[in-house]
């Protein structure tokens, strides 16, 4: 499989970024990192590195220098950070990022794969099979052993779960979705209005925090989304994360997820917080949704509505199969991305048994494109004003990862380094009120940034709703 497609130029390209910044990144490179048949390494190192040179451009912009600082990516810090969840301990225990029932099953004629880590979506799914709420998984592996892959596929979705048919590269290629994604730009960029720019207040140089004085609100979950915003409060922002008090975060992926956040708990369908909820965002600079396409819009919260009372506004989408398309309005995560569009059968094993990427790299990767495109939009804006709407869908990563011909924009300066054969440099440990947490530092770096967040995760949803 040639990388070639693969590489920081063609991220920054696709975030409409301007070449001649190109020179400021050099990467170092990590034979063993994120080793896969498909270029992992290469993804993950293009992500980070346009959302760390997105980071320095903005930085600059707001600091009044020159040029844009040095940016460098390393694959082990890359790498170590794709695998935030995994190198994650409280107190010494080790976490698990799947549930029993989120798994790989076989079925009467293939394979489908499940995700239920949550409460609800476990309920579903053995609602949809017609199995109790406390059927073990050996229960489970016998119903599904009996009927065909999608069967349980369109049976367990019409029910709100989450299952998805062991599909290869070529039938995802020709199946309806698939071909409307690869029609698709890897960054969807909309201008929204000719509202005014907003020009920020402009920065010290050391240390140098782009996002410092902004505004994000978070309106995310799992991986993708909180790594996007995750990034940007790394850079200053003030990112206040919202959940809604009936879907509790599971504690572990809160804890990997939310450093350097606020979290709270509003409910929008109710009158008080919703005003809450409005009077945040009369002010929020950056507002990013993590929930299906069409979720949030009955509660007025399309990108239009959200602009029209805060003009300016960035508005970052993300979706697991696009907002478009026959599976435009179906929920999904990253693992059941890899198996619906021939990742699984691309890294599985001779004997036919599907495997998966080395890292949840589809949801790691484009949560760092998320927080570049955002950075970029507000470099964009202090030039051209507007709001804006960015759209990016985990199965459009995918086919960027394998190869949808998307043209490479360049090269960076590289050199070699020893191999990534242990993560403890990219490790660090600080006190919570959760224990001690061991956590994975920040890939995103550029001269005069950050090295890690300015505070640890707090209990989720105890922060008051509002701005520091």
């Amino acid at each position: 499989m040639t990388d070639e497609h693969i590489d920081i130029a063609t991220a920054w390209t696709a975030l409409g970024g301007e070449p001649s910044l190109l020179p400021e990144v050099s990467t170092v490179v990590r034979e063993g990192a994120l080793a896969a048949r498909l270029p992992v390494r290469e993804l993950a190192r293009a992500c980070v590195g346009a959302c760390a040179l997105a980071g320095a451009e903005w930085g600059a912009r707001r600091a009044g220098l020159a040029r844009a600082p040095e940016v460098t990516v390393d694959d082990g810090a890359v790498a170590t950070a794709f695998h935030s969840e995994r190198h994650l301990r409280v107190d010494g225990r080790a976490t698990s990022p799947f549930a029993p029932l989120s798994r790989f099953w076989r079925t009467a004629d293939g394979w489908v794969r499940t995700h239920a880590n949550y409460p609800h979506h476990r309920a579903r799914l053995l609602g949809a099979l017609g199995l109790t709420a406390d059927a073990a998984p050996q229960t489970v592996e016998a119903v599904l052993a009996e009927r065909p892959a999608l069967e349980v596929e369109e049976t367990v979705c019409a029910a709100g779960g989450l299952a998805v048919a062991l599909r290869t590269p070529g039938e995802w290629a020709a199946h309806e979705q698939g071909r409307a994604l690869r029609a698709r730009p890897l960054v969807e960029r909309e201008r929204l209005d000719d509202a005014p720019a907003r020009a920020p207040l402009p920065l010290p140089e050391t240390p140098l925090l782009p996002m410092a004085g902004l505004r994000v609100l978070d309106l995310t979950r799992v991986i993708a989304g909180p790594a996007s915003t995750r990034a940007l409060a790394l850079l200053g922002a003030d990112v206040l994360r919202i959940d809604s008090p009936r879907l509790p975060e599971i504690p572990d992926q809160h804890l990997d997820m939310d450093f350097g956040k606020r979290s709270t708990t509003l409910d929008l369908t109710a009158p008080g917080d919703r005003a809450a909820f409005e009077d945040l965002l009369a002010s929020a600079d950056v507002l990013v949704t993590g929930y299906r396409p069409g979720a949030l819009d009955r509660l007025g919260l399309s990108a239009p509505a959200l602009a029209e009372r805060r003009p300016g506004l960035v508005v970052a989408q993300l979706s697991a199969w696009g907002a478009y398309g026959p599976w435009g309005g179906r929920r999904g995560f990253d693992s059941l991305v890899q198996v619906a569009t021939g990742i699984a059968v691309t890294e599985g094993t001779a004997d036919g048994r599907p495997g998966a990427l080395p890292a949840q790299a589809l949801d790691h990767g484009t949560g760092y494109l998320m927080a570049a495109a955002v950075l970029r939009s507000l470099t964009d804006q202090t030039e051209r004003g507007g709001s804006r709407l960015l759209r990016f869908a985990l199965a459009r990563t995918a086919a960027w990862l394998a190869g949808d011909g998307t043209p490479a924009g360049g090269t960076v300066a590289a050199s070699p380094a020893p191999p990534y054969e242990d993560a403890s440099p990219w490790l660090a440990e600080t006190d919570s009120g959760a224990g001690r947490l061991r956590y994975a530092l920040p890939p995103v770096r550029f001269a005069g940034s950050p090295t890690t967040w300015d505070r640890p995760p707090g209990t989720w949803g105890a922060d008051a709703a509002r701005w520091r």
